[in-house]
């Protein structure tokens, strides 16, 4: 369905229906803010509402109005929505609550949101639950409680599930530009991607930032993700909670290896969305989106007239995707044509105090740490609460740099509290990131260097499969090698007439295993290396009915686990890691989504902590790169062909020698026809 949300979200009139305090602080918010387009109060017993005209009903309405917010309870709510789809009305914010976020207490949740998503038909529907929206552009809202927004020329959008924090957000004092807040509630009809969507036309916002506590249509988040790219708007997330994986009945190590979160992760991965992990950093990822987008590397440079905070920030800096290049000659001749040569030239940089207050020469000391590989340089510097009047050449030099060079540039307080609110909407107006906190500025810069494009192919989606079956491990093998993925020679034996007769048809030594078994290690029930005299005892120890005899894989490099889930919130999770006993010992893991191309399978591999091993250790022969990721692809080619009925599929371990990548042990677990 096409739902106008522009026509919601910029408004030409708006309406409110209601006469509580909530709808009464709507209408004054609205004055408050400038807005000058219409204001139509609707409730059928009072002649104004917050000392605006009121009317008695819709049909009494000189129009159909762009924008209505609902203040009343959740069963008048259906029916109003109904009423205004009808008159043709551009879009609603249902503020009641009591719909499908009160399924625990109330069993008429589910339904009511049901009858209110069938009444809006194709008017947009921000909520239930839902405190609205602020264009802080056009001075246009829909909001029901206080807000710290003001007028903006341009800026970010914030969109969020939880009122609460957007309110929060909307009160922060680090001279953000709030171009749009959206509460988006309960997201019935009208999910976050297809509003950011919509924002995406506004050429005034800048980037945008999402609080996210589900993704829902993964569909709808690709196209967000490439309609976001092809326009040049960042965006960064805030991933939290988890989704209802039903780990309980899972039998493989993938499983309890990849929880949720990995797949929330591995899709804002594939999507190009960076993604923080607290408000501040939050805030701070969008002030540096908003002044300079996308950063183009992983590179910064800092300087700072005190040793203490250079290395204070190249030690908060370790262990991130984030690198201090050594100063190129260029860099060094500019440095020491500012400083002189009583500074010792590094990158982080201490150039002491020698040119405080002359703010030509700082300015060309701080434009000497820029070059063409930085994508970021930070300037320490905090502003005492006394008396920052000493300060102002520090302002001036940070915004000749800016303006002279047109490098990425950033004033960095050591406190939040030590960068003046007053200097750093200075800064921000002049295109300086005024970042508050070192760690915040390190997290944001290294977000801004993550976003990059969107992956081209579309993720694999879940299935809902619940009958669930697993297959042995012969039959499992089986299955994966009809996809191209090399296992060991083998057979299922059941007596000692078979066995005799599968040792003959294979070459010793042997691994041989009980059959029926999950875990068959914590049973006992794998030996290896087992000579062709000793099948038939080692059969009778295990005490199977049936055994498997394969042939030994040698010549291990390394041990990797490949496995993948289906995650009823993200789609397939694809995890490469370190394989064998020690898997959830080891923890090695990264996640990513099928399907993943080649390039993305090398990238993983190189992130593993065995990676190592795979390219040779110590004189130690390499593993086959290529035999590895054409095994991992063969597993996706499964996956894909059986995608409407399988929950999980694991190679542990896949043995990777110089010449192959062979699965010597598989589960799979699926729904069965």
């Amino acid at each position: 369905m096409t739902r106008d949300l522009a026509r919601l979200l910029r408004p030409a009139s708006i309406a409110v229906i209601g006469g509580g305090a909530w709808c009464e602080h709507v209408v004054r918010q609205a004055r408050s803010i400038g807005y000058d387009g219409a204001v139509w109060p609707v409730h059928p017993r009072a002649d104004t509402v917050a000392g605006v005209p009121a009317f008695a009903s819709l049909a009494a309405l000189p129009g159909a109005p762009d924008a209505v917010f609902i203040g009343v309870n959740r069963d008048a709510t259906v029916g109003l929505v109904r009423d205004l789809a009808q008159m043709g009305a551009g879009g609603a914010v249902c503020f009641a609550s009591g719909f499908a976020e009160a399924r625990a207490e109330d069993a008429r949740g589910d339904g009511l949101q049901a009858q209110l998503v069938a009444a809006a038909g194709d008017m947009a529907v921000l909520g239930p639950n839902c405190y609205g929206f602020i264009n802080a552009l056009d001075g246009a809202l829909l909001w029901p409680d206080q807000h710290g927004c003001a007028r903006v020329d341009s800026g970010v959008a914030i969109l969020t599930q939880s009122s609460n924090i957007a309110i929060n957000l909307t009160m922060q004092k680090r001279a953000l530009p709030i171009a749009y807040t959206v509460a988006c509630g309960n997201m019935a009809q009208t999910g976050q991607a297809a509003i950011a969507n919509a924002l995406l036309d506004d050429p005034r916002v800048t980037a945008i930032g999402l609080h996210i506590e589900g993704f829902g249509d993964l569909r709808a988040w690709e196209a967000l993700a490439h309609k976001a790219q092809a326009k040049g708007v960042p965006l960064v997330a805030i991933k939290v909670g988890a989704s209802d994986q039903a780990r309980a009945a899972t039998v493989s190590h993938t499983a309890s290896l990849a929880g949720s979160d990995a797949g929330a992760q591995a899709f804002l991965d594939r999507l190009g969305i960076a993604r923080v992990s607290s408000l501040p950093a939050f805030i701070e990822t969008l002030k540096l989106l908003h002044c300079a987008g996308r950063l183009p590397s992983k590179n910064i440079a800092s300087i700072s007239c005190s040793g203490g905070e250079a290395s204070l920030i190249a030690d908060m800096a370790v262990g991130m995707d984030l690198e201090f290049p050594p100063l190129t000659q260029d860099q060094r001749a500019r440095l020491a044509d500012a400083l002189g040569p009583m500074v010792a030239l590094n990158n982080p940089l201490d150039y002491h105090t020698y040119v405080w207050r002359d703010g030509a020469a700082m300015a060309r000391a701080w434009a000497g740490m820029t070059g063409p590989d930085i994508a970021m340089t930070f300037s320490i510097v905090d502003y005492p609460t006394t008396d920052a009047r000493d300060w102002e050449c520090a302002t001036q030099a940070a915004l000749e740099v800016r303006a002279n060079t047109g490098a990425n540039f950033a004033m960095v307080a050591s406190l939040p509290e030590l960068m003046p609110l007053d200097v750093a909407t200075r800064l921000m107006a002049g295109g300086v990131v005024p970042f508050m906190g070192i760690a915040e500025a390190l997290s944001a810069t290294q977000a801004a260097a993550q976003i990059h494009s969107p992956d081209p192919e579309p993720v694999v989606l879940p299935n809902a499969q619940t009958d669930l079956h697993t297959l042995d491990e012969a039959a499992a093998k089986d299955a994966l090698a009809a996809h191209g993925v090399p296992i060991p020679a083998n057979r299922v034996a059941l007596g000692a007439d078979e066995i005799a007769q599968a040792v003959k048809a294979l070459c010793p030594p042997f691994a041989v295993k009980g059959m029926g078994l999950a875990h068959k290690s914590d049973h006992g029930a794998v030996r290896l290396g087992v000579p062709a005299k000793d099948v038939v005892k080692v059969a009778a120890e295990i005490g199977t009915d049936a055994v498997l005899i394969e042939e030994m894989t040698t010549g291990a490099v390394a041990e990797l686990l490949v496995g993948v889930t289906c995650d009823p919130a993200h789609g397939f999770v694809l995890t490469v890691g370190a394989g064998g006993v020690l898997t959830e010992v080891l923890r090695d893991t990264v996640s990513l989504l099928v399907p993943a191309s080649d390039d993305a399978i090398l990238r993983a591999l190189g992130k593993l902590r065995c990676a190592a091993l795979l390219v040779g250790y110590r004189g130690k022969p390499a593993a086959s790169l290529i035999a590895i990721v054409d095994t991992v692809r063969a597993v996706q080619s499964y996956v894909v062909a059986n995608a409407d009925s399988l929950a999980e599929v694991e190679i542990n371990p896949l043995i990777c020698t110089p010449d192959a990548a062979i699965a010597v042990d598989a589960l799979i677990r699926k729904a069965m026809p």
